[in-house]
């Protein structure tokens, strides 16, 4: 039973350096930290290496572990459904784990009207379904999405987000017709104006100017996070959501979340959508679903999902151990009551962050619901320069003293860990956060 973090070899030890370099022989490049993390066991919040060296885990294997690292529940579900019937191909036949998991999503996701759900394997694919059923309802081409957006790297995904060149570098032509509009940013405002004086220009840019420009008879529909992920963590006011869902309303565009990234009580509700009130005609969930087996759903409003057998599927959605173990997810964040203990713990990591960047010269922002925390690194707090390379080193610093911190958005990293970690350990996480800023800091 791992019980606390213990750094007790050089970094990398020598069997996490043999897998690293046969990883780079055998496995083409992707998105990796800049640091060499060999797991081969986790419990809750802690991570085991190769090496024997423990680590508080503050990136929740990229915000899927909610509930923790092999929660117990979610280990014993899925043992107890492998010795049952491990595949059922659930888009060709029917199964039991699917249609309780459908009634239990229905449930829990916002909106009091009828819907019907769709299940895939991933983030990109649950993406991918909602844009293709935006198409094949609205019978328009278009789609507006936002700067700074990720929705996932296959192509109809890809084409909706605007995160970072180098994941579109070489790939283009795109799928066409999707219109990229500003992101409420605050703290980099892309029209340079103060919230809340501005009134959310940023919403209303898509109808006063976006729709002006662009006929609305061809877009099919808006998609957005509730809290923008890839480009860093960013959390829009409170207006935002609420003011978009009225535009798509008032001009018949579906309304799409993408809660990929937000939703199973990350931000402290079940949908990071709840806080802003909003119903969306579309929503799309992965990652923390299945607690960290391979599991997209898109949700959709019953009349929007009206097409024809065979017009969607795949082999994989619905896996009946990835059913098994989204029922037991769900469950463990209900009887743990885990949305409410990330948002008081959320705040209490909020406040100590905002002390030091008070005390920090690189910390130029704060920001965040529940346990979905980014930190912002800046060359100067004046001119907001990003600080791209100190962010890579806070991360290594950081590993080096036994915490896993994920970067994102070139220059922040987000604070993510299983949202039932114990204080006792997240406070132990962020004086080592602490630490190593201060480390960079000094040079």
């Amino acid at each position: 039973m791992l019980k606390g973090t213990k750094v007790v070899s050089p970094q990398p030890g020598p069997r996490a350096q043999e897998i690293v370099n046969l990883h780079h022989q055998v496995i083409m490049p992707t998105t990796m930290v800049p640091y060499p993390l060999v797991g081969v066991e986790a419990q809750g919040a802690l991570v085991k290496d190769i090496d024997e060296n423990v680590y508080i885990d503050f990136s929740s294997a990229v915000a899927v572990t909610n509930v923790g690292h092999n929660h117990p529940e979610v280990v014993k579900a899925v043992k107890e459904q492998a010795e049952k019937l491990i595949h059922f191909a659930g888009n060709d036949y029917y199964n039991v784990l699917q249609v309780r998991l459908a009634k239990e999503l229905i449930s829990i996701t916002p909106g009091e009207f009828d819907k019907k759900v769709f299940f895939s394997n991933s983030g990109a694919e649950s993406v991918e379904c909602a844009f293709k059923l935006a198409r094949w309802h609205a019978r328009k081409p278009s789609m507006i999405s936002f700067i700074g957006a990720f929705h996932g790297r296959t192509f109809g995904a890809l084409s909706l987000s605007a995160c970072k060149s180098l994941h579109r570098k070489f790939f283009f032509p795109m799928v066409p017709s999707v219109v990229h509009v500003p992101y409420a940013y605050c703290y980099r405002c892309s029209f340079r104006l103060e919230y809340p004086d501005c009134d959310v220009w940023c919403a209303s840019y898509v109808e006063d100017v976006t729709l002006q420009s662009y006929p609305r008879e061809d877009i099919a529909g808006l998609i957005v996070e509730p809290i923008q992920g890839e480009a860093g963590y960013i959390v829009p006011p409170k207006e935002f959501l609420s003011k978009l869902e009225k535009i798509c309303n008032k001009n018949d565009l579906l309304f799409i979340v993408d809660e990929v990234q937000t939703g199973f009580g990350r931000t402290g509700k079940m949908f990071a959508c709840e806080h802003y009130g909003v119903q969306p005609d579309i929503i799309c969930l992965s990652k923390a679903l299945a607690a960290g087996l391979p599991m997209g759903a898109t949700v959709a409003k019953s009349e929007i999902a009206n097409w024809y057998e065979g017009a969607h599927s795949n082999t994989f959605g619905g896996n009946l151990l990835a059913s098994a173990a989204s029922l037991a997810n769900i469950e463990v964040i209900r009887k743990e009551k885990l949305c409410e203990k990330a948002s008081m713990l959320g705040e209490h990591t909020l406040k100590r962050l905002d002390e030091i960047k008070e005390e920090s010269r690189i910390v130029g922002d704060t920001r965040g619901k529940g346990l979905m925390i980014g930190v912002e690194f800046v060359k100067d707090k004046k001119t907001k320069d990003k600080a791209i390379k100190e962010t890579d080193m806070i991360a290594i610093e950081a590993f080096k003293r036994g915490l896993i911190l994920l970067p994102v958005g070139y220059n922040c990293i987000r604070i993510a860990p299983p949202l039932n970690i114990s204080r006792e350990l997240l406070d132990k996480g962020l004086e080592i956060l602490f630490d190593a800023i201060k480390t960079v800091e000094r040079g």
